[in-house]
């Protein structure tokens, strides 16, 4: 794993470090059928992450990449990243038995839209998904499609958005390690009061899967 650190400088300054890796999750998906609640977890043998609101596997062939804040070490995105596609993963807070993804889907097309994009809707493995085209501009000062797919699944008191690039876009009915990212994900949505659509919290893992540079 490893996390980039964002300067609280007007200059971001990228640090990299690594982390102990956990036990790999079964690629067949064989033992993945969540993503889980944390209350309803069961003893599926695999080893986690724990990140707060998220425990993820370590899923073989992706990377736990995390950017934190460097003045307040605050997760503020974790992204599992490979050599074809990557998956970011969000975890909100919800209403019980609500369906916060049919609400804020419509939104995210239109923020797609306003930024001179497109989303449309699909039929995915977890229901209703939105695929999505974005004119992005590259460091050359050339312009590209951007391609994503993103996918919304209810929980108890919570909603985990999946935002899935590169081939896992291109290509939604292969499946790949990212599926694997998705299904072996735990959520941890706390006692706290929250509004629905808040960020559950995301932290560092504890000190004894952090492997310092130098350590």
């Amino acid at each position: 794993m490893k996390f980039r650190r964002k300067s609280s400088e007007p200059t971001e300054q990228s640090v990299d470090q690594d982390l102990d890796q956990v036990a790999p999750a079964e690629p067949d998906g064989s033992a993945a059928t969540g993503p889980w609640d944390i209350d309803d977890l069961p003893d599926d043998g695999i080893e986690r992450v724990d990140l707060g609101s998220l425990l993820l596997a370590n899923v073989e062939g992706l990377e736990i990449r995390l950017q934190v804040d460097e003045a307040t070490d605050e997760v503020q995105s974790v992204v599992l990243a490979g050599t074809e596609g990557a998956v970011e993963l969000r975890a909100f807070a919800a209403p019980r038995n609500g369906d916060l993804w049919s609400e804020i889907r419509p939104k995210i097309a239109a923020e797609y839209a306003q930024r001179g994009g497109t989303a449309s809707e699909r039929e995915g493995f977890y229901g209703t998904e939105l695929v999505c085209q974005l004119t992005v501009r590259g460091e050359d000062g050339r312009t590209a499609t951007q391609p994503s797919r993103v996918v919304g699944i209810n929980g108890g008191r919570w909603m985990l958005r999946a935002t899935l690039l590169g081939r896992a876009a291109l290509e939604p009915d292969q499946v790949g390690p990212w599926d694997d990212a998705i299904a072996t994900a735990v959520v941890r949505r706390g006692s706290v009061a929250m509004p629905s659509g808040a960020d559950l919290p995301l932290m560092l893992p504890p000190a004894d899967q952090l492997t310092r540079p130098g350590a």
